[in-house]
């Protein structure tokens, strides 16, 4: 026991947080996966709607998480607890916004993407709200390097989404979407813990100095947008596919993006460390492209040996992960890691850019984003062509940031050798 508690001490937070990530990570697929093998193609289309919807929330949340966690690292004493306030009281009014059209288009959402009911969608809105208060929590964990603190609130919502939704499918004689979906509200309840709303006061008078308060606004401003960026390549492609194709087809095709966004969803382990440290070696006045590369290596490492096993074992990868129902999208498994692979790595880069306050690779990611969207809609003959579109998108916007690092760097070294 002596022993045990002895290497628990040597792990830091960041390696506690790294491997809670992995955890959460594996459970997430988890649920995907138990969900995949249970409902069959057709019926996970939906539940694949629902995940994606999932993820959409999560980027929309991101924009709260990561503007709390860069001032939680810049602003102190007074300005510090102003600004806190402020951002609950705009994560929670922002969320009840959101919630309120979801509910009232759910109708209109159900005709969009050929679901079997619109309850679904009214049961995932009433949560909405919730899980804006979380995401600024997690910023105030990760811009105080509280990891372990951070890592628990991904572990409760992780555990509690995984436990609610198989009990409720496997005890309720219901419509498997809106029990997805109640399991997916349920685990935003238990996404808040812990917390800490000591001192918290949503209708305080005070407000941020006119200086702060406008550099908020401008980082909010252009973090939302990069996240909607992050919304249309992550997601568009499901949900075109869910427009374009028929249940079945959209089925193996969500089976086909669930395992080869993994690279995807490792790499947004290594953005968590990175802002804040990034962020706080720019206030330190510190060299910042060390921790960039650092990074860059570990994602393109990682994304290299998954593409390569896809690329090897893909009948084995699907068989084993969804059964043999979902064979038929083998072939593509390795073309989409490689589409996948390739955002994450830029995506690496942006989030670099963006916790230096350097906004123009994030607007030129906006840009290539919609063109994913535009070349999907273009050219959606098959499930490889949008594969296809993909591939082509994101070597684009790849090579679009490593030409803005290259250049960006030159005229720095310019100016510091004048």
């Amino acid at each position: 026991m002596s022993a045990i508690k002895l290497a628990l001490k040597r792990i830091s937070p960041k390696q506690l947080f790294m491997g809670s990530a992995l955890l959460v990570n594996g459970g997430n697929y988890l649920y995907n996966l138990l969900l995949g093998r249970s409902l069959g193609p057709e019926a996970f289309a939906d539940a694949a709607l629902l995940v994606t919807l999932l993820l959409v929330l999560s980027f929309v949340g991101m924009t709260f998480q990561l503007a709390t966690t860069k001032f939680a690292v810049l602003f102190t004493d007074y300005t510090w607890v102003v600004f806190k306030n402020t951002m609950y009281r705009y994560a929670l009014a922002f969320g009840v916004f959101t919630g309120i059209l979801v509910l009232i288009f759910s109708k209109n959402l159900q005709e969009l993407f050929n679901t079997q009911n619109h309850y679904m969608f009214m049961i995932f809105a009433v949560a909405i709200p919730l899980y804006f208060v979380m995401s600024v929590n997690r910023g105030r964990f990760q811009g105080g390097h509280d990891f372990g603190k951070l890592a628990g609130t991904y572990q409760t919502e992780m555990w509690s989404r995984l436990l609610f939704t198989f009990a409720l499918l496997l005890l309720v004689p219901f419509e498997s979407s809106i029990l997805i979906a109640t399991g997916i509200a349920l685990s935003f309840v238990f996404g808040l813990f812990p917390s800490d709303f000591k001192g918290i006061q949503l209708f305080s008078k005070d407000k941020l100095a006119a200086v702060d308060l406008k550099q908020v606004w401008i980082f909010i401003g252009l973090t939302a947008g990069y996240e909607l960026t992050q919304i249309i390549i992550n997601n568009s492609d499901i949900l075109l596919v869910k427009h374009y194709f028929d249940d079945k087809q959209a089925g193996l095709y969500s089976s086909l993006a669930l395992i080869g966004r993994v690279v995807y969803f490792v790499a947004w382990m290594f953005v968590m460390l990175l802002m804040p440290t990034v962020i706080q070696k720019q206030k330190d006045g510190e060299p910042t492209a060390p921790v960039l590369f650092k990074y860059v290596f570990f994602i393109g490492g990682l994304s290299t040996f998954i593409v390569f096993v896809c690329f090897l074992f893909p009948n084995l990868i699907i068989t084993l992960m969804f059964g043999d129902a979902y064979l038929s999208i083998a072939h593509l498994l390795w073309k989409y890691a490689l589409a996948t692979s390739l955002f994450a790595v830029s995506n690496i880069f942006a989030y670099y850019f963006l916790s230096l306050n350097q906004y123009s690779p994030v607007i030129l990611s906006g840009l290539l984003g919609f063109s994913q969207v535009a070349l999907i809609m273009l050219y959606h003959d098959n499930l490889e062509m949008v594969v296809h579109m993909q591939i082509i998108a994101m070597i684009i916007l790849l090579v679009a940031q490593l030409l803005f690092f290259i250049i960006k760097n030159k005229a720095d070294s310019k100016v510091t050798d004048t």
